[in-house]
């Protein structure tokens, strides 16, 4: 049976980028692979919208976020962060394993604060040297909105700390026209890569805080990234296979422009949503970002066991609810090597995989809605 993969990470990777990685190894020191670092470097500072560097890490998005953690503080600063996910919580994880005092501003999940919410915390705690958040909760497919906490945050002289791990390439983030000072992806999301590679850009601003900060750090460090990169160099070994596939997608982004790349999801996100509210199924998200669609499901239904069914009988790989949401909630997502076609094959499986396990459903409904929103003009 042919799987056809709809989770937020990873995502399919498209064939050139599969093909570049099947070449023979290159030495990482040689003047070709120099090359290949040095194009990587551009097409990461244009999909990032920065003239800032990004650093290159061989490690998971999890990683760059304990690359930004190590990089911004020193022991005992204070730091807030918006917790309504999984992921909001894994930057409070990271902060308290550091030492650092962290100051959660909790949401229900499946929301995400206003601004009025974030910048009365960060009154209450005017020690607080950044705010910590996310692009797009993966846990519950729910949007922040940078632009209005970079308001926010620029008037208080803090730090914005965005971790863009599922939604770059697919949400639109503008680091440095949006003031983001710290914003953190990894390879097997948008940009269409295997697991394996991470990332980290630092505004001037962060820049100036991390030479100020002394939490220990030295494979994870922001200025080793800066001397080597300079000389399209990585300061330790390179995920070498994995940088050659990333190169190819990246040019594949650039080709089809960030613009258009975010302007895709976008449409594929609208016909996914169109075809599950079809269906008589409410989105969980109550801001869904473009890089997946959280859909709750009925009461009674066993959302493991229905997204298992799926798997099995039909191919198409579907992402479950996490912690309390499980069973609860079908995440899919349209993230990075992705088409109408794809999203018109997740609608179908899910149909009929609500069919098999006794749901009532008016089977087609959802591919009929996800059709006609396809059909319609760009929103």
């Amino acid at each position: 049976m042919k799987r056809r993969l709809y989770t937020p990470g990873p995502t399919p990777i498209p064939p050139e980028a599969v093909l570049a990685m099947a070449q023979p190894i290159e030495y990482h020191r040689s003047q070709e692979f120099r090359a290949l670092v040095r194009r990587v470097r551009e097409n990461l500072r244009y999909v990032w919208c920065t003239e800032s560097e990004v650093a290159i890490l061989a490690a998971s998005g999890t990683g760059a976020m304990e690359f930004a953690i190590v990089n911004l503080f020193s022991p005992g600063d204070t730091v807030a962060g918006i917790r309504g996910g999984k992921f909001g919580e894994r930057w409070g994880d990271i902060a308290t394993a550091y030492g650092l005092a962290y100051v959660p501003i909790d949401v229900e999940w499946g929301t995400s604060p206003d601004a009025e919410e974030v910048a009365s915390v960060l009154d209450a705690h005017p020690g607080a040297k950044a705010l910590l958040t996310t692009l797009c909760e993966t846990s519950t497919g729910a949007l922040q909105d940078i632009c209005a906490y970079s308001d926010v945050t620029q008037e208080r002289g803090t730090l914005l700390v965005v971790d863009a791990v599922s939604a770059l390439g697919a949400d639109e983030i503008r680091m440095d026209a949006w003031g983001v000072d710290a914003l953190v992806s990894c390879s097997q999301k948008g940009l269409m890569t295997p697991p394996g590679l991470a990332f980290c850009a630092l505004s001037e601003r962060a820049r100036q805080a991390s030479e100020r900060s002394t939490l220990p750090k030295h494979y994870f460090s922001y200025a080793k990234a800066l001397k080597n990169q300079a000389k399209d160099e990585t300061p330790f070994t390179p995920a070498i296979s994995l940088l050659y596939g990333l190169d190819a997608a990246l040019t594949a982004m650039r080709e089809e422009g960030i613009e258009n790349v975010w302007a895709r999801h976008a449409r594929l996100a609208h016909a996914t949503r169109a075809g599950a509210k079809a269906l008589g199924l409410p989105l969980f998200a109550a801001h869904p970002a473009n890089a997946l669609t959280s859909i709750r499901l009925p009461d009674d239904c066993d959302g493991a066991a229905l997204v298992r069914h799926i798997r099995n009988a039909h191919g198409a790989i579907f992402a479950g609810g996490q912690e309390h949401l499980a069973g609860r909630i079908v995440r899919i997502a349209h993230l990075g090597w992705m088409d109408n076609y794809d999203v018109l094959t997740a609608l179908g499986a899910l149909e009929c995989g609500m069919r098999d396990v006794g749901m009532d459903i008016r089977l087609g409904a959802g591919v009929a809605a996800v059709l006609e929103a396809l059909s319609q003009p760009p929103v």
